[in-house]
Order: structure tokens, then sequence, then C-alpha cells
């Protein structure tokens, strides 16, 4: 019982792994343009609110788009793991 207690813990935190790698490069884009336009922003007295939202919008798309394919491989990936674990859990 402590062995599968061990395998359901080690998938939950490969999980979070996965999951901290796939949305972390698009958050911390998203942070990196929300900062440096409000700075714009701050610095030239545009107040603008489709200029905070439209350069954000088109970074985050941009990143998505580059890191779509290594993203779903990570996905796929944990899911076959996931999917492994079945038998040994005695869930198939």
């Amino acid at each position: 019982m402590q062995a599968l207690d061990l395998q359901v813990t080690d998938l939950v935190r490969d999980l979070l792994m996965t999951t901290i790698v796939i949305a972390g490069p698009v958050l911390l884009v998203g942070l990196v343009v929300g900062v440096a336009v409000s700075l714009f922003q701050a610095l030239t007295s545009v107040q603008e609110q489709t200029m905070s939202l439209v350069p954000k919008m088109f970074a985050v798309m941009l990143v998505v788009l580059v890191l779509l394919i290594p993203a779903l491989q990570l996905a796929r990936d944990y899911t076959t793991r996931v999917l492994n674990h079945l038998v040994e859990f005695g869930l198939s």
C-alpha cells in the first residue's frame, strides 16, 4: 500500500512539474511584456487601454505557437506514464 502511495505522489509531483514547464514560459512572457508596457505608459503618460492589451496578447500568442509542439509532447509523455500506471493501480 505504501508503494502505491509513493507512485501516486510521484505522479502528482510529475503533474505539477509538467504544468509548470508548459505554462511557465507563457506566463513569464506575459509578465515581462506587461511590465515593459506599463513602464512605457508610465514614462510617456499614455494611458491607452489597448496599448496594454495588444502587445501582451501578441507576445503570449507567439510564445504559445512557438512552444506548442514541445508542450504537446510533454503532455503526451505524461499521459502515457499515467496510463501505463493504471494497470498497477488496478483501474484497467
